[in-house]
């Protein structure tokens, strides 16, 4: 296993064990909405300090449902997902590109040897 390897697999041990740990130590038990967003429990706190506020504007777009701002959320999320993909795929494709190009430009040795195999590979 090369250190690619091992430092992925790390990773998605600490991603997994964040997301587990909030769960398994019951950090929000004590709460009526145990994992709500940072929006709603900001809307709480200010109306906890200043009960007659009004906010300045309104969004430009409310969904009819919980359901539907999840579904929106988790597709802008993978939308995402996806652009940082596609390029670090892009990326990475260039990078052995351009290693192949310098392998192939590097000069060969000048024993027959060595064009006996370049003339192998070709005929392959």
């Amino acid at each position: 296993m090369n250190r690619n390897t091992k430092i992925n697999i790390l990773l998605l041990v600490v991603v997994a064990a964040l997301a587990a740990f909030p769960l398994v130590f019951g950090l929000g038990d004590h709460k009526k909405e145990p994992f709500t967003g940072a929006d709603a429990q900001a809307e709480t706190a200010i109306t906890e300090i200043e009960p007659d506020y009004e906010p300045w504007f309104s969004p430009l777009y409310e969904p009819p449902s919980g359901e539907v701002e999840s579904a929106l959320f988790a597709l802008q999320a993978a939308i995402g997902a996806g652009v940082l993909a596609y390029y670090f795929g892009l990326r990475r494709g260039r990078r052995q590109g351009a290693e192949r190009a310098r392998a192939e430009e590097a000069p060969e040795d000048s024993s027959s040897g060595a064009e006996d195999t370049r003339a192998d590979r070709e005929q392959v």
